[in-house]
């Protein structure tokens, strides 16, 4: 069973729901520390004047805070402003109107963290992009150690012999615990086509709502990878 394992992400890019698509389990890892300036509660959209940021406020007040601790700043009215700041770069776009009464009742519900937010949020695109990868969260797992060590336990734990990773954990990850643990490694590739998009020239690293905005139910020719996964244990 291949199983992949990332940190929730506040409207990720399309290439988070493809790296979702090529595993049978998918692990939101939220019981690890919440970092600031990160795509754990901001993405990137494109619009007119290029690409802009939505912020979802957060408390922060410990370094030791976990991602799944970490709650909304309601004083704030963050929804408010990502739906206009939406509708303002994509009510030109296609497909906009398909979608904006779902994703407004789902940014203005009631969240007990951005772990829950994202995770919602998730769901929803994976059900607009037909994605029915099984889910599943870290904390649930009763996991121990850090870093390869506990990415091994939580393996055990689920059952996975092929663990997925982002190619960027190349720096950290123990190869040789893999081996012994008769797990095998695979680095997801990032090569995707461009597609047509509004506002000028092609930029891909914005939120997958760029995508489902200007393709809807056709965003899944653009969803995949070109490029094979890299096997390396």
């Amino acid at each position: 069973m291949r199983v992949g394992v990332i940190q929730s992400n506040y409207l990720p890019w399309r290439g988070y729901f493809d790296f979702i698509s090529q595993v049978d389990l998918f692990v939101f890892h939220d019981d690890l520390q919440y970092t600031k300036g990160d795509w754990r509660n901001r993405n990137r959209i494109k619009t007119q004047e290029g690409l802009r940021w939505l912020t979802v406020p957060v408390h922060y007040r410990q370094v030791a805070q976990k991602i799944d601790e970490t709650g909304l700043d309601r004083a704030k009215p963050w929804a408010h402003e990502h739906l206009n700041r939406l509708e303002g770069a994509y009510l030109r776009a296609p497909f906009f109107l398909r979608y904006r009464d779902e994703l407004e009742s789902l940014l203005r519900a009631d969240y007990e963290s951005i772990s829950t937010l994202n995770i919602s949020l998730v769901r929803w695109v994976m059900t607009q992009l037909g994605l029915s990868t099984p889910l599943c969260h870290s904390r649930q797992l009763g996991l121990v150690g850090a870093k390869t060590e506990r990415l091994i336990d939580l393996l055990r734990k689920v059952g996975g012999t092929t663990y997925l990773s982002g190619p960027s954990a190349q720096s950290y990850l123990d190869l040789k615990a893999f081996q012994a643990a008769g797990i095998a490694l695979e680095y997801k590739t990032y090569d995707y086509l461009p597609y047509p998009q509004l506002w000028g020239p092609f930029e891909g690293a914005v939120t997958v709502l760029d995508l489902l905005f200007n393709h809807g139910p056709a965003s899944r020719e653009y969803l995949f990878s070109r490029s094979p996964n890299v096997q390396i244990v």
